[in-house]
């Protein structure tokens, strides 16, 4: 049996997408798998260093690893209405050079934000230290992500949606992208592929059976939230439109990596369909 690690991040939509196999829902073949949590900047920089075969990572990094990373299509977390918030003190108003705390460097909100607000003095810390940072005033504002969009402090207010940025910036009518997965192009291709089929199928299950899947997790204590909560954030993260990227999902990405390439970020805009595992492979080799 060969054993597989699966990196994903520490937060709901993520673990929710990844337990029906740790529960033992979904299996494959010859294949052991196990699980690493981690939050998404650490997971951006192992896949950077070539550090995991399959893992989660920011959609705004993808096109830094595209030549030794295939981008799964199924995982994905958009936002539709809704995204990252940048949040303040109520009552305050922000300078043009005001200091932020984001979640990190290759987090796709850092280069929306950065496109946006290039006069913002940036630092980097861990997500889950954003908030406290904000009502300490060690900055002057952050960008709250996962769960914290729905659960942060009374005393702090919405200075802007990452939605509405990117509204502004993609022309409007795109779901914004936020997250996916990524397998290592040194996996062989049929394996590859079976490996999508089994975390796509895995997705599929988890959502045919929210209820009770959700109900493990909090006995378990394996998400931070409460189950009203846990409920709201699935429903935007781990929807039904996570299970397999459709087209208008591919369009908001290759728009969000032009408008990267466009900013500097990247050294080519890139077609993100060009990129993904060639499912065809497995037909013509049997055919």
């Amino acid at each position: 049996m060969k054993t597989t690690l699966i990196a994903h991040s520490p937060d709901a939509d993520d673990i929710f997408m990844y337990y029906a196999i740790k529960f033992g829902w979904v299996d494959m073949e010859g294949v052991v798998f196990e699980n690493l949590a981690a939050d998404i900047e650490t997971l951006n920089e192992a896949v950077l260093n070539g550090e995991y075969e399959i893992a989660a990572i920011s959609f705004a990094l993808y096109p830094h690893v595209r030549e030794n990373y295939a981008l799964l299509r199924t995982a994905v977390s958009f936002g539709e209405g809704y995204g990252p918030k940048i949040i303040k003190k109520k009552g305050i108003k922000l300078k043009k050079n005001f200091k932020v705390a984001l979640s990190g460097k290759h987090t796709t909100n850092a280069m929306l934000f950065r496109i946006y607000y290039p006069e913002a003095r940036i630092t980097y810390m861990n997500f889950l230290e954003i908030e406290q940072a904000v009502l300490d005033g060690v900055v002057d504002a952050g960008v709250l992500i996962h769960e914290s969009i729905l659960t942060y402090n009374e005393e702090l207010e919405v200075e802007k949606e990452m939605w509405d940025i990117w509204q502004e910036l993609s022309g409007g009518g795109l779901p914004l992208p936020l997250g996916g997965m990524v397998i290592s192009r040194s996996i062989p291709l049929l394996q590859a592929i079976e490996y999508e089929a089994t975390l796509t199928k895995a997705v599929d299950v988890a959502r045919k059976h929210k209820h009770r899947l959700s109900q493990m997790l909090l006995e378990r204590d394996l998400v931070r939230i409460d189950a009203d909560t846990l409920d709201k954030y699935l429903e935007l993260y781990a929807n039904d439109e996570s299970i397999s990227l459709s087209e208008i999902q591919f369009k908001a990405l290759d728009t969000l990596y032009e408008i990267g390439y466009k900013a500097g970020f990247y050294d080519k805009p890139i077609k993100t369909q060009e990129y993904m595992i060639p499912l065809e492979y497995k037909e013509q080799r049997f055919s």
